[in-house]
């Protein structure tokens, strides 16, 4: 079943401001203003200027009597809107092929197509509220079963994320204020006058009243908050995004008719991108049904390409998931990460270099959703700091780093904790406890000593390991460090552990 995500920014304004001028410490709250006439408004506040007391449509001369050291700043709703388009195409390419711009300060998406967050529902929204934090943005991130319930959610809530169990949505939204139902704002004060306060009082009330003094709207947005009517993410685009698409005049539904449509439509886009010199990184077909309702299939590669066979083949490796219903009646392709490409120059020479080329095996597990990467070495004397991932087709990272002492072929992903028997300062241990099993040590060789990296990480301005290699009366080598120099508790805890085994 189709989940969506509603993403809110409460503090685009600030939040804008502060990322187009870094100097702003911090500290400092910040006031936006809004103009009409000789009137002035706040129209969006920082947590730092609302913790002084300073709220949305308080007089700005309020403001800044309350709170000396408020900077203020004139409203600028081009630049929010353009922000905002801003961060919507970025989780376009992100998140999921269905993303559109929501109200002035956020954004929502269809879950499906979003197969490279696996992990389940609170991964996925812990990711995404993350990735807005690392981006410096506050939101709010709440999925539920329609658009209309992670909308009031979103925008509800206090902490970062919530989710909302599927066919749970009457529960979650009924003590919510009417004015979370995205109706116009006369229309919510007139319903207040009446006494009306939440969701759920509204929807308990008799429809035919209410659509005879307010219009049809109140009964829609309850149907669509409710599920009883669809209400369709039409996606953000933008002249930038290449797109080419196919109507029906009769709807389609059979395998082989999406396939060979799908076909088409990829040699047109091919064809576009081969006049521009560009080649597909990741592309979405978009489905649109005669019911009103979209479906999304992603296909990404880990190089730019323009080859028609393989785009064609990774796309209809997923045309199964396409639920046509009562038919579709119309496809569109979208490319939406593109990379400059040019054509290269095979050799001519007549014994040609066999050179394997792996991205397509690299593509086929990337659409499964599965992670593919390489390790890559960093200069780091840390051994769990020496390597990091890289993309599986990133160009090769030259890196020489002197190490005089043998690794082990296989490192622990983090220090296991060991009990040892050794004489202070710098002898090997006699015999280990690792894993429940005692091991009494046959040969050692050590110690080599690491010292922490001072100049990144405070911490460790005084701290060093001592790696020894051990062999037990098994055979199995291990590598073993103890937590400081044997002497000064400064540098270390004292303590043993297992970081790795030899072959």
């Amino acid at each position: 079943m189709t989940r969506v995500v509603s993403i809110y920014l409460p503090d685009l304004p600030t939040d804008r401001i502060r990322r187009a001028d870094p100097s702003i410490p911090p500290e400092q709250a910040i006031a936006v203003i809004a103009r009409s006439g000789s009137k002035r408004w706040v129209s969006a506040a920082d947590a730092a200027a609302r913790k002084a007391g300073v709220h949305v449509g308080m007089p700005a001369a309020k403001a800044q009597a309350l709170f000396r050291g408020l900077m203020l700043v004139d409203a600028d709703p081009v630049k929010d809107a353009a922000a905002l388009e801003r961060i919507s195409l970025w989780a376009l390419t992100l998140y999921s092929p269905i993303v559109a711009v929501d109200g002035i300060d956020g954004i929502v998406m269809d879950t499906e197509g979003a197969d490279h967050l696996q992990g389940g529902e609170l991964a996925m929204v812990t990711k995404i509220a993350n990735q807005f934090l690392a981006k410096k943005l506050t939101a709010r991130v709440a999925i539920a079963d329609t658009w209309g319930a992670a909308h009031a959610c979103a925008r509800a809530i206090s902490r970062e994320t919530v989710i909302v169990p599927t066919g749970e949505t009457v529960r979650a939204v009924e003590k919510l204020p009417i004015s979370l139902l995205r109706l116009p704002g006369k229309v919510v004060s007139d319903l207040r006058t009446l006494g009306f306060q939440t969701i759920g009082e509204l929807a308990n009330t008799p429809r035919a009243p209410l659509t005879l003094r307010f219009g049809p709207e109140i009964g829609r947005r309850l149907d669509q908050m409710f599920g009883r009517a669809s209400e369709p993410i039409d996606p953000i685009r933008t002249a930038e995004l290449i797109e080419v698409s196919r109507a029906f005049a009769e709807p389609i539904g059979a395998a082989e008719t999406i396939d060979k449509y799908v076909g088409r439509l990829v040699v047109r886009l091919i064809e576009e991108l081969q006049r521009r010199g560009l080649g597909v990184r990741r592309a979405n077909l978009i489905v649109e049904k005669v019911d009103g309702t979209r479906q999304a299939i992603r296909a990404g590669t880990v190089k730019p390409v323009r080859d028609v066979a393989w785009l064609t083949k990774l796309f209809r490796d997923r045309t199964e998931k396409i639920e046509p219903g009562f038919g579709i009646e119309k496809l569109t392709l979208v490319a939406v990460i593109v990379e400059p490409l040019e054509e290269r120059q095979k050799s001519c020479s007549l014994v040609e270099e066999e050179v394997k080329d792996v991205t397509p095996l690299i593509d086929i597990y990337g659409n499964r959703g599965q992670r593919v990467y390489r390790v890559a070495p960093v200069a780091s004397d840390v051994p769990e700091r020496s390597v990091q991932r890289i993309g599986p087709a990133a160009d090769p990272v030259e890196v020489t780093w002197v190490s005089h002492w043998r690794r082990p072929v296989r490192l622990l992903a983090r220090p296991e904790l060991i009990e040892a028997i050794a004489l202070l300062p710098d002898r090997p241990p006699v015999s280990i406890t690792w894993r429940g099993q005692r091991r009494k040590v046959k040969r050692a060789d050590g110690p080599e000593r690491i010292f922490g990296e001072w100049w990144q990480r405070d911490a460790e301005m005084e701290a060093v390991r001592d790696y020894f290699v051990i062999e037990d009366e098994a055979g199995e080598r291990l590598w073993l460090f103890r937590s400081g120099d044997g002497i000064d508790p400064e540098t270390g805890s004292h303590r043993w552990f297992c970081h790795g085994i030899f072959a």
